[in-house]
Parts: structure tokens; sequence; C-alpha cells
């Protein structure tokens, strides 16, 4: 799950893997494959590294079960 922020400020937790496309006009709209839409404060760019994030996470778990304990964010080369 990702915590995006609504425009109220309230934060909510959201699987990406049912997101099926987000635009950006001016407001980010994420639009669900069930036809939800959800507008949030985060930039199309922001959302876009979160789901990159929560997916390079899912997937250092899948390696190597101590992964959880790597820290978060971009790494240096």
């Amino acid at each position: 799950m990702i915590v995006l922020t609504r425009l109220n400020d309230s934060h909510f937790a959201i699987n990406p893997d049912l997101i099926e496309r987000i635009h950006a006009n001016p407001d980010t709209t994420l639009v669900m494959v069930d036809g939800a839409n959800f507008i949030v404060t985060e930039s199309m760019d922001d959302v876009i590294e979160k789901i990159a994030r929560y997916r390079a996470h899912v997937i250092a778990l899948a390696y190597d079960p101590n992964a959880g304990d790597l820290p978060r964010g971009p790494r240096k080369l």
C-alpha cells in the first residue's frame, strides 16, 4: 500500500496495483480499475515514485525476508 493525501489533508492508503491511470490537470487524479476516482495533493511524479518504491520494496522482501530493515528512498550507486 502507498499512503497519499486527499485535498482536505487526510491521509489514506491505496493498493497501487488497482490504479488504472493517473491524470494531472491541474489536480492529480487517480482512476482505479473499478472506476473510482481519488484526487490527491501529491504530484503525478510523486505518486509514480511512491509506486516504484513500493514495488522495489516488495521485490526486496521476496529475495530477503530481512529486507524490511533496508533504508527507504533512492540509493546511490
